[in-house]
């Protein structure tokens, strides 16, 4: 992943201005991590087998050193045998240099083993920094990612307010009231129209009635007129 391996090779006050630029960063970083860890366990594996190969080397180093000594051991027994008479001189001799041969060719062994050893060393030592690194980058990026989550997360919510407040505007503050205006004058028009129905519908009598209370003081006085005329005042 080319991005990914990119950020490596920033610094970190790049890392998110790069991440920005991306479609969807937390998926290319838990990508990269996955990759990181997968790396991480074939470098693993690697290391042991170079571990496995520096300690056969040990044994097999070990092995032929003891047989080395054992050869040069035969070679002294065989002089001391000739030297007693056991055995012919000449033979004794033609034996104990055959087995000096083959000390000699193990010792060289040995030797060719010390360097193997040596080679694997270094390399189970470069890929222990390997894998140190992939460590170090695996819990870095892993830091990035929460941190990422997180300005993701207070970036939408940051975005819904935002929304939310650019809804609640002057604007639409006074085209709320203006409803509410245009709503309590036509709840008074439809009040002033059903009061005209209903003075349509008054009766005779309820004008009379009306006319009387709205003229009582007039209607006493006409009373009591007819009653003086009457006599009865």
């Amino acid at each position: 992943m080319n991005i990914f391996k990119r950020l490596f090779r920033i610094g970190q006050a790049e890392i998110h201005a790069v991440l920005d630029g991306v479609e969807d960063p937390v998926q290319i970083t838990e990508t990269g991590i996955v990759e990181m860890k997968e790396n991480l366990t074939l470098t693993l594996e690697s290391l042991a087998k170079v571990k496995a190969m520096v300690i056969r080397a040990k044994n097999e180093k070990e092995k032929k050193r003891s047989e080395a000594q054992d050869y040069g051991n035969k070679a002294v027994i065989l002089i001391s045998k000739a030297q007693n008479g056991d055995i012919d001189i000449a033979q004794a001799e033609r034996l104990a240099k055959e087995a000096l041969l083959r000390k000699e060719q193990l010792i060289s062994e040995i030797n060719e083993l010390d360097v193997q050893r040596i080679e694997h060393e270094n390399i189970a030592s470069d890929i222990q920094k390997n894998i140190e690194i992939l460590k170090f980058n695996i819990t870095k990026w892993e830091n990035e990612l929460k941190t990422l989550k997180a300005k993701i997360r207070i970036s939408k919510v940051t975005q819904e307010v935002n929304k939310q407040m650019a809804k609640i505007d002057s604007d639409s503050t006074l085209n709320m009231l203006e409803r509410i205006k245009e709503k309590i004058a036509e709840e008074d028009a439809l009040f002033q129209a059903y009061a005209a129905l209903n003075k349509c519908n008054i009766s005779v009598d309820d004008e009379i009635d009306i006319a009387i209370g709205a003229n009582e003081q007039n209607v006493d006085s006409e009373l009591d007129e007819i009653k003086r005329k009457l006599g009865m005042q």
